[in-house]
């Protein structure tokens, strides 16, 4: 059995630009979050879009790994044509996962992240795809200071970006007790990494798991504070 809670907030903005979706499958599940880019219009067009494009049946695949790649693409051509027909600009980010059976896939594009917990700790957790996170890369920052990184907001990669769309995947051996989150930087800027496994081991579900995070995050948010999303997945049996 998979565990699903999602939640999405609009935050301190007037609307919400995050946009997050889910199915159960045959075979397990299929989970998406994406938040609109909030430098031009049309961010919660582009993260709709984006979330429905990869929610689209069939769900029938020979591979996860091409099933979720074809899907990514398929969002990003379907952004672009939306750009082309209201002559707008709109980008957002991407982080989907599949689980299918005993293995989880998962790509992304952007600052929006994924959290692996497996026996109980932090397994992985995607790269933000952004220039605050390559200054922590390259030592000029320490982890902690991305939140607050004047580049924290200047993306590398986005759903309907300049040039070439290229999503970074993952994947990995999956069995019941491992877990996973997806957030928005909206999110994941008021938790620190560590918190993620902590309330996770404390909840008795997703819903539990995703309530606790977000009263984390809701006693640290800015007044004005950016729109949130959080995506919890327990795997059971």
């Amino acid at each position: 059995m998979i565990d699903i809670y999602a939640y999405t907030s609009q935050g301190g903005r007037t609307f919400n630009e995050d946009f997050v979706g889910y199915v159960h499958t045959d075979d397990g599940a299929v989970v998406v979050l994406s938040d609109g880019v909030g430098d031009v219009s049309g961010g919660d067009i582009a993260s709709r879009i984006v979330v429905e494009s990869i929610l689209d049946e069939p769900y029938e695949c020979a591979s996860a790994d091409e099933w979720l790649a074809s899907r990514l693409a398929l969002a990003d051509r379907r952004v672009r044509r939306e750009q082309e027909q209201l002559q707008n600009q709109m980008k957002s980010t991407v982080v989907a996962l599949r689980i299918s059976g005993d293995r989880a896939v998962w790509g992304h594009a952007g600052d929006s992240r994924l959290y692996y917990i497996h026996n109980g700790t932090i397994a992985e957790v995607t790269a933000d795809h952004s220039l605050a996170f390559k200054k922590y890369l390259a030592g000029q920052i320490t982890r902690n200071a991305i939140t607050a990184d004047a580049d924290r907001d200047r993306l590398l990669s986005a759903v309907g970006g300049e040039g070439a769309f290229s999503p970074e995947l993952g994947d990995t051996a999956v069995c019941a007790g491992d877990a996973f989150v997806l957030c928005s930087d909206g999110a994941w800027g008021n938790l620190i990494d560590q918190e993620v496994a902590f309330d996770y081991l404390k909840a008795a579900s997703a819903k539990e798991w995703a309530y606790l995070l977000l009263l984390r995050i809701v006693d640290r948010m800015d007044p004005d504070a950016d729109n949130l999303s959080v995506i919890t997945v327990r795997i059971t049996d």
